[in-house]
């Protein structure tokens, strides 16, 4: 319905930009489009219209909140990456005295994103 009613604006619009009937005739259009904006029908019917967006708006707005619990882009932006979180693992596991997957901390070995198969020694 939304395409229709675009669509049909837009004829509107192209044959009064595109007419060469001249002024009378652009100001008979233009007459006849101002009482058809000034209708009341017309009136009411953009009113339930705009209504009808309004609470679709706020529904897309609701189901989007459920799906994706960040409260702001501020609480979005403080969660720390994938990376960032190993690396906080690896430092506590370094604190501790041993690094993960039972490597030693002597020798540089257990730095963080590199696997044993990774490490050249």
């Amino acid at each position: 319905m939304r395409y229709r009613i675009t669509f049909a604006a837009g004829l509107a619009i192209g044959y009064v930009l595109g007419a060469k009937a001249g002024r009378a005739r652009y100001e008979q259009l233009a007459r006849t489009a101002r009482k058809v904006a000034d209708s009341p029908v017309v009136q009411e019917v953009a009113g339930v219209v705009g209504a009808q967006v309004g609470n679709a708006g706020r529904t897309v707005y609701d189901k989007a909140v459920e799906r994706m619990p960040v409260t702001s882009v501020r609480d979005f932006l403080a969660r720390p990456t994938d990376e960032e979180l190993e690396l906080v693992r690896w430092e506590t596991h370094m604190a501790n005295g041993s690094a993960p997957n039972g490597n030693s901390v002597q020798g540089g070995k257990g730095v963080p994103g590199e696997g044993a198969e990774g490490r050249e020694d």
